[in-house]
This record gives structure tokens, C-alpha cells and sequence, in this order.
């Protein structure tokens, strides 16, 4: 008896001092600062911000030379050759492109070198001077990568477009900033030539791929256009080497155009001093980064989250195997069945990731495992709640014959989906909710390191480390930055608030990028520097420090609105707890400072509603008309209150009505940035008739 007694005892006692022990360790702590008054917290491990984690190197493209010469035969940048393109009809008649790939095809970390020092020596033979700017538009692929170091070997500030941008805010961004060259893909080329007449300063186009659209002759003579293939640039650069001309720390590396969740684009300014302090300050988070480490890049190369994260998987001597959204998983949409996507063919190590694609990895599991059913779903389920219970305490259970037990028989296969081996995911861009923060990391069984940081300050901000097991908080500062939390009085948030402080974010350090381009206005206003000479951005979004030092996202300034008797709504606060809703796809909850009550608009989960109207026996032609179906409302509606009330939102906070929408909300339609966050405004005027309607019915 008394050793079952000690067998019980030993375990749970351990476990105890494990999480006091864990709860105990301070990740970041407090520090005066000059500025604004108010509450600010430093990076446990470093008493000033890093600027830099190599002797000697203030570049990036200092950091990709000593990359690749320190590296030069390790594989670096992966493409996956194409098999061909066939065309799949579905039931209703609609045809869709499925792509057969092969294997990845490597370059090493030499022959990317010597691409880059070729397409830089092009670009000067083409006839691009320095002090001109190039634009990168196109999806993220290994082209992008090396026409972005081969600028910058040439000290030539590259202006980063989304491909998904539409063709005003793409003519507004180009324009702007009087770009000679743009690098571009053939399907960015096509849009190109419809707005060539719009284009003030273009000169030079170079395309990615060797296939040039048909008509692209006619405009290169009528509008003094010269459009030339990548390969060829490479090989003019070749033929005619060109000596380097590095830049400086202090100058502009890049200016990227954030794709805009309000009007037209703002193009943030980045020097290569700030972009190499969040790379600096990223190799002393993420766990044992090394040359064995594969990395899966999906994301648009224009979100300085993709930019940053590549440019640290190339300084460590890792490899990047390219692939898109649509080709991901074996069952993306996409990818022909029966063959493999990126993630099963790559079988990478380290991925980052926004809340919305986890979110769609989290509903593809439930679905399968709900469309499964019987003995697979208990155990499932089953498995999934002992899990849950190990991470908040079991000894055992977290790390014992248990875990074992259930990672090979349940958690394997989903791991499989991407490929097996993920050992650390980043997410950012955006909040990502607790259940879905916790679900990927149970069923990946791989820490999520969720981050905060905005394009302003070149991604860096904040990072929860591999050990924090909480959900619902960004982490502590990174090196590079100091948070600080300011007074909103009107929002009722102040930093001398207890038990936590709360207030304004507002991000120091060197990664703080120096403006927005030809806007000293919008510069001023949220650009501030203090009397001790450290640049200060002022986010917008309010936050609250936990006792620990790590930064939790509460609310935003501007998504929060007065209604009609005096109650503040935080709507992305509200949305963020709706998401859960297996129902829904995405949503925009909007409030009415004229009304007592909120009303949403819900894009519906096609599988899962119609899924439930068959177990229903309701009867419907498409999903269009399943939506407009008052008890299909009823449903959603009632999944939304009960998703809320488990949040513990207060009544006002709930849509009162929902108008359910079929189509799904893309980067195409303009209605989501290329980031997959939703365009408030854009949407309000698209669907203005639609919610009058809700507000009189």
C-alpha cells in the first residue's frame, strides 16, 4: 500500500513544483524607459535590445553572403517540378485546375549564391541604376527570393506587392514609389499589361516564368516596356559580371506595402538594421535552430512575416521548400487526387502560419474525424481529453506510456497531414484563438509559438516561448523590443490597472521601421521618438501584462463602438469567440451606435452546414439556397449564442440577427487581405444592403 501511496505521491508532488516552477519564471520584466509614461517590460535575457546576432554583420545581405559561403553545399531553396496540369469537372458542371507534382528539386546554398550575384549583374546590364526602385510581385517561389538578395547586392530598395492586390491599390503602390523594374510571374504579367496605360515610371519587366503572355509584344513597343525572362536575366549577369555594391545599415531595404484592412496601401519603410534586429532577435527564441532543420514557406513573401522568417532559415543553413495554400496537403484543393501535397512530399520541421489556415487545419481534422464517426471518433475523442488533461497536470499522461499509447494510435495520422516532423509552428498576423491554439498543439504535439508584431516593426514585438503552455497570450518582448503600455482613458484601459496593467501597445527598439513612405502625416502621428533616442510605434491595439512579463492582445482602439446605450463592443474580440463555431468560415460582426444590439455577417462552412442539413432530411438544390433557409439560420444563430456564452460575452455582445452569405471571402474578391484578415470596410459597403436589412427586419 505504502509504495502505490509513494507511486501517486511522487508524480503529482513533482508535477506541482513543475508548474509553480513554470508559473514562477519571469519572461520578461520591467524597465524604465524614456517616452510616454508608462508600463513597460523588457526581454528577460537581455538588458537592451539586440540589434544584432553576428559579429560584424549589419546587413542582410552581409547575413546571406556569410550564409552561403559558410554553407555552400547544404540544400537550400526546394521547388517541386510539375508533372502536368489537368482539368477536373465536378458534379455541377464547374471545372477545376488540378496539379500533378513531383519531387522537390534542390539548389545548394553555392549555386543560390551564384543565381543571386548573376540576376544582380543583369539588373545593372538591363540597364536598372541604384538609386531606382524594383518591385517584387508575385507569389511566394524561389525566384522571389533570389531577385530580392540579388537587389539587394546592388543596394536597390525592392517594394513588395501582394499578388492577390487589386489593380488601384497595385497602380497606387507602383506610382508611388516610381519603380522602374517589376519582377513578376506570368499571371501578375497579365495584369500588368491591362493597366499599362496607368503606370507612369515602369521601364523594365522581368518574368518569372519563360511563358510570356500573347499581347505583352504590343505593349513593350507602345509603351517603351522591355520585358525579359528571369533565366535570361541570369544569364546576361553571367555573361557580364558586375562587382557588388552593398548597402548600409541605415539603408532602405525595403519598403512594403501592407495590403490594407482600410483604403489604399501604406508603403512601411525598412531599413536593413531593422529587419536584421527581428531575424537576431528570433535565433534566441525558437529551440535548437540548425542546418537539419526543413522549412515549409507558403506565405505570401510580401508579409514581412514570410520575409523575416525566410531570411533566418537561410542564416542558420537550413532549407526552404516552396509550396502555396492550395497545394499544402494531399487533399488541398489544388492537388490532383491521389498524389501528394507539399507538406507529405517536403516533410518539414518548421512552419509559420496564420490563425486562418490553423483554423482551416483544425476544422479539416474534426470534419474527417466527425465524418469518420463510431469507435474512431470516441477514441479520438478520448485520446484528444487526455491529452488536454496531461497538459494541465497529469505527470503521467504528459509524459508517460500514455502519451506514447496515443500518438501512435490517433495523433500520427493527423500529423501525417503535414508531413509528420513539425516540431515548432509560428503563428502571427493575426489572434489565434485558445481552442485552436491548443488542438493544433495536442494533435501535432509541437509547441505553437504565437507572436505579435506589426509590418511597423518588421514582425518583431513579441514571442511565446517553446515552453509556455498557455493559450490566449503573444509572450514576452523579443530582444530587439521593448512593449510599453500606455492610458486609454476613454476606453477605460490604464497602465496602473490591477491586477494587470492594460493600455495602448506601443513598440521600441531597432527592428521600428523608419516611416511610411511619402507620408510624414500618418509618420508622425504614430512614429514617436523619445528624449533617449528610441523610436517608438504606437499599434492601436491594447493589451495587458501578465505577472510573468508576457503580453496578452485584449481589444483595438478602432474595432471598438459606443451603441446605442453607452456599451463598448470590441469586435474583434467578439469575432475571435464566434470563429470557434464549427458553422462558420469566417465572420464580421458590426455594430451600430444608432442601435441597442450587434448583427453579423456569417460566411458558412459549406461541409459542415450541408453535412448537417442531410442529417437534418432537409432538402435543398444548392448551398446558396441551404443558406437562405430560416431553420439553416436558426441553427448557425444558436451555434454562435452558445459559443458566446461559453466565452462569457455579455448579452449586447451577441449578434442579435445573422444573415448567412455562400461564398467564401478570398484575397480575390477583395473582401480578406492576402494575410486572410477581413476588410471591415470594404465589407460594410459591399453587403451595406444586407445589413440595413438585418437592422429593419
Amino acid at each position: 500500500m505504502s509504495a502505490y501511496i509513494v507511486g501517486v505521491l511522487v508524480p503529482l508532488v513533482f508535477t506541482i513544483l513543475l508548474r509553480n516552477s513554470k508559473n514562477r519564471k519571469k519572461r520578461g520584466l520591467p524597465v524604465d524607459v524614456g517616452g510616454e509614461p508608462g508600463y513597460a517590460i523588457r526581454n528577460y535575457r537581455f538588458t537592451s535590445p539586440v540589434e544584432t546576432a553576428w559579429e560584424g554583420i549589419s546587413t542582410l545581405a552581409d547575413l546571406f553572403e556569410q550564409s552561403c559561403k559558410q554553407y555552400r553545399d547544404n540544400k537550400f531553396l526546394g521547388t517541386r517540378r510539375l508533372i502536368s496540369r489537368e482539368t477536373e469537372i465536378s458534379g455541377d458542371g464547374r471545372s477545376f485546375e488540378k496539379l500533378h507534382l513531383g519531387d522537390y528539386e534542390w539548389l545548394s546554398y553555392g549555386k543560390v549564391f551564384e543565381a543571386v550575384c548573376n540576376f544582380a549583374s543583369g539588373l545593372v546590364q538591363l540597364g536598372h541604376k541604384r538609386e531606382e526602385r524594383a518591385a517584387i510581385f508575385a507569389d511566394t517561389r524561389e525566384e522571389w527570393f533570389i531577385a530580392l538578395q540579388g537587389c539587394f547586392r546592388r543596394n536597390i530598395t525592392v517594394v513588395t506587392i501582394y499578388a492577390s492586390l487589386g489593380e488601384e491599390a497595385l497602380c497606387y503602390s507602383l506610382n508611388e514609389t516610381e519603380v522602374t523594374t517589376v519582377i513578376c510571374g506570368h499571371k501578375e504579367l497579365k495584369k500588368l499589361i491591362d493597366i499599362s496605360r496607368q503606370l507612369d515610371t515602369v521601364k523594365r519587366i522581368i518574368c518569372m516564368d519563360d511563358e510570356v503572355p500573347s499581347n505583352a509584344s504590343l505593349i513593350e513597343g507602345g509603351n517603351s516596356w522591355t520585358i525579359t525572362t528571369f533565366s535570361d536575366v541570369e544569364e546576361l549577369g553571367k555573361e557580364n559580371p558586375v562587382e557588388a555594391d552593398l548597402p548600409l545599415s541605415a539603408d532602405i531595404a525595403v519598403i512594403m506595402y501592407t495590403s490594407g484592412s482600410t483604403g489604399l496601401p501604406k508603403g512601411v519603410m525598412m531599413t536593413h538594421g531593422n529587419v536584421l534586429a527581428t531575424i537576431s532577435a528570433v535565433m534566441t527564441i525558437v529551440p535548437d535552430l540548425g542546418s537539419k532543420d526543413v522549412y515549409l514557406a507558403y506565405l505570401p513573401l510580401a508579409h514581412i512575416l514570410e520575409l523575416a522568417a525566410e531570411n533566418v532559415i537561410a542564416a542558420i543553413g537550413s532549407s526552404i521548400g516552396y509550396g502555396s495554400p492550395l497545394t499544402l496537403t494531399d487533399t488541398s484543393s489544388k492537388i490532383k487526387r491521389g498524389t501528394k501535397g507539399d507538406a507529405s512530399m517536403l516533410r518539414p520541421t518548421l512552419m509559420t502560419a496564420v490563425p486562418a489556415i490553423l483554423d482551416r487545419v483544425r476544422d479539416g481534422v474534426l470534419k474527417k474525424v466527425n465524418a469518420t464517426g463510431g469507435l474512431s471518433k470516441k477514441l479520438f475523442d478520448l485520446s484528444y481529453s487526455r491529452r488536454l488533461s496531461a497538459i494541465n497536470g497529469s505527470w503521467f499522461g504528459a509524459w508517460g506510456l500514455e502519451r506514447f499509447l496515443w500518438n501512435f494510435l490517433v495523433f500520427r495520422k493527423i500529423r501525417a497531414v503535414l508531413g509528420g516532423h513539425i516540431r515548432f509552428v509560428l503563428s502571427g498576423g493575426a489572434p489565434l484563438s485558445g481552442d485552436t491554439q491548443r488542438f493544433i498543439n495536442i494533435c501535432l504535439g509541437a509547441p505553437i509559438g504565437q507572436g505579435y508584431g506589426l509590418t511597423e516593426t518588421c514582425a518583431g514585438g513579441t514571442f511565446s516561448e517553446y515552453d509556455d503552455t498557455s493559450v490566449g497570450r503573444v509572450g514576452a518582448p523579443l530582444p530587439c523590443s521593448v512593449i510599453k503600455l500606455i492610458d486609454w482613458p476613454e476606453g477605460g484601459y490604464l497602465a496602473s490597472d490591477s491586477p494587470m496593467p492594460r493600455g495602448e501597445i506601443i513598440v521600441g527598439g531597432p527592428n521600428v521601421t523608419i516611416g511610411y513612405f511619402k507620408n510624414e502625416e500618418k509618420t508622425k502621428e504614430v512614429y514617436k521618438v523619445d528624449e533617449k533616442g528610441m523610436k517608438w510605434f504606437y499599434t492601436g491595439d491594447i493589451g495587458q501584462f501578465h505577472a510573468d512579463g508576457c503580453l496578452e492582445i485584449i481589444d483595438r482602439k478602432k474595432d471598438i463602438v459606443k451603441l446605442q446605450h453607452g456599451e463598448y463592443v470590441s469586435l474583434g474580440k467578439v469575432e475571435a469567440v464566434l470563429m470557434v463555431s464549427p458553422y462558420v468560415d469566417n465572420i464580421m460582426l458590426h455594430a451600430d451606435p444608432f442601435h441597442s444590439y450587434c448583427v453579423a455577417l456569417v460566411v458558412a462552412s459549406q461541409y459542415t452546414v450541408e453535412d448537417w442539413a442531410k442529417n437534418q432530411g432537409i432538402s435543398f438544390v444548392d448551398f446558396s439556397e441551404l443558406c437562405q433557409k430560416e431553420e439553416t439560420i436558426k441553427e448557425v444563430h444558436g451555434s454562435l449564442v452558445k459559443a458566446a456564452k461559453k466565452a462569457r460575452l455579455e448579452k449586447f455582445e451577441i449578434p442579435a440577427k445573422i444573415k448567412l452569405l455562400s461564398e467564401a471571402w478570398t484575397p480575390e474578391s477583395g473582401l480578406v487581405t492576402a494575410a486572410l484578415k477581413i476588410k471591415r470596410d470594404v465589407i460594410r459597403k459591399s453587403f451595406s444592403e444586407e445589413l440595413t436589412k438585418l437592422y429593419s427586419s
